[in-house]
Parts: C-alpha cells; structure tokens; sequence
C-alpha cells in the first residue's frame, strides 16, 4: 500500500536538513523560508529555486503561505543554547517561536515539528519551554517530545542532544506515534574522515598554541576543539558537537590526527557527522560559511527516522 505523498513547508530552512530528511521519505516540499542569504544559495543549490521564499518570517503575509500538512521549524536556538547567552523570550531571536506560532495559527498544518536544542527544556527554570507547549496547545494541539543524541539514535558518532518537538491536531494521529528507539553505534568518527592528505589550510602546524595541543593531544583515537577554557578532548571515537561557531572563529573547528599531522575537519567530513549524503553539494566559494550552515543544521539521520514514525503515524 503505497503512502500518501505528504506536504511540507518550513520555517528557518537553513541548508535543509530536516527538509531533505523528510525528502528522503518521499513528502513533497512546497514552501520554505530563510533569512540567511548564504544559507539560501545552498539551500538553492540541493533544492532548486520554485518554493523557497528568501527574507524575514517577520515581514511575511501568512496569507501568502500555501497548505501543507506538516510544518517544520528548527527555530533560532542561539538565545535557548546553553552557549548563548539565555536571553530566551527576551530576546528577539527567541521570540522567533512566535512567529511559528503565527504561521500554525493561519496553515493549520496536522503535524508541526520542532526542533531545538536540548537546554530549550530547561531554560529559564522551565518557564519557555512551558509557554511553547502551552501555546501550541492553545492552538490545539496535542504536544509529544523527546531529548535525542545523534550518536545513540542517528548512528552519527557526533556528541549532538537536540530536543524534538512534535505536535499533533488530531489525537488519534498523536495515538500511533512513537519516538523511534536508541540504536548501537556502529562506526567512529574517523571512518568518515579523509585518509589522503587534505590542503594546507586545514593543517594546524605552527598554531600558537602548538605547544599546549602535543601536551595535551595524547590520544590518537579522539577529536579535539578549543573552548573559552582551553582544549577539550571528545569520548573516544565521538567527534565534540559542531557549532555555527565554527564559521565565525576557526578555533571552533573540531580538529584530530590524521597520517600527516593534526588538521580540522573539513565541511565535508563536517557535512558527514551530520549525516548528510555524499550527494548533497557543498559551496566551494564561502567555506566558512558552509561551516556555520552545517553547526545550525540537524543531524539528517535522527530526523529521518523520526519522520518515518511520523508518516506510519499519519497514514
């Protein structure tokens, strides 16, 4: 029995992520929104141009917007992050839940998915992730979520706690879901890194903080990044989370021995801990860009999977 084709529009696009999860399932996207124009040309360049419509959710008509069944949003995280600086609805990046709410409010989608990181829930003692279930009840929905790793649920060896949020408008959709389950790791992070020598700029030789590094770099098995605290090791095999950071300050690139000599990983290698296919295009022209599309986006494997729970839920 072949599966309704469903549709789906979406709030803060970015490069895709969960848009080509749920692609990868075989919905139909007809309506996406993004504000970053370097995020947008390579959403462009995976997804074509006809509906993704470029600009601020702010200043859009939802009028304009067409019907679809289900409605993603991974809204701007930075004032929820245990990184940011917990601004939360003070904030007006925050604030940009509302605007979710405004476009539920006028499509009405029969599933609304969120997603978020893992802090959202306990953020300001509770109280904001308490007003985004008490407004998507308001509007009726029913409200189920669950805090899920990309390395025990995505088979991705990425260290990534991102909070899923799904709302239902009928109950008896909500009924026949279930989160999928943990599943084993089965690879580590180096089987996705690059065994040939990759250009110079990724090599890290003469960093002023070379010295610290071959103190503390004792373990060949793990990946490292700078924090405001100095160096950090990942667990064995497990590459630390990638952050938008990355794109702004090189130091925030995770970095590891390769045969050569210590390097960053490379957008690629990045784009793979997310689990994006090889297919899927990565822009040569704005390279630290493409690192901070790929910190903001979604590990594509745990987001598939619990779509497909989604469309058994719905069908």
């Amino acid at each position: 029995m072949a599966m309704e084709q469903y549709t789906v529009g979406s709030m803060f696009a970015g490069i895709g992520g969960i848009c080509l999860a749920f692609k990868q399932n075989g919905c139909k996207l007809i309506w996406a929104n993004e504000i970053d124009k370097w995020a947008c040309k390579t959403y462009r360049l995976n997804f074509g141009d006809e509906y993704l419509v470029e600009g601020d959710i702010r200043d859009l008509d939802v009028k304009s917007i067409p019907k679809f069944d289900i409605l993603t949003a991974g809204f701007p995280c930075q004032s929820f992050s245990s990184v940011g600086l917990l601004q939360g609805f003070n904030d007006p990046c925050g604030n940009l839940f509302f605007e979710t709410a405004r476009v539920i409010n006028a499509v009405k989608p029969r599933v609304v998915f969120l997603e978020n990181v893992a802090n959202l829930e306990k953020h300001d003692n509770g109280r904001t992730f308490e007003i985004i279930k008490k407004t998507l009840e308001e509007l009726k929905y029913y409200v189920v979520y669950q805090v899920m790793n990309a390395k025990e649920y995505g088979n991705i060896p990425q260290q990534r706690n991102r909070i899923y949020i799904l709302a239902f408008k009928y109950k008896k959709d909500l009924s026949k879901f279930h989160f999928p389950c943990k599943i084993p790791l089965t690879i580590t992070a180096f089987d996705l890194f690059d065994k040939e020598r990759q250009p110079d700029r990724y090599y890290m030789d003469g960093h002023k903080m070379w010295g610290r590094m071959m103190e503390y770099m004792d373990d060949r098995k793990r990946v490292y990044r700078f924090t405001d605290w100095g160096i950090s090791r990942g667990m064995e095999g497990i590459c630390p989370t990638l952050l938008a950071a990355m794109g702004s300050r090189f130091e925030r690139i995770p970095f590891f021995y390769d045969d050569f000599s210590v390097r960053l990983i490379t957008p690629r290698e990045a784009a793979r801990l997310q689990g994006f296919p090889e297919s899927y295009q990565l822009p040569t022209a704005y390279e630290k860009q493409v690192y901070k599309q790929i910190g903001n986006s979604v590990c594509v494997p745990v987001v598939s999977r619990i779509v497909k729970r989604i469309l058994v839920a719905l069908d």
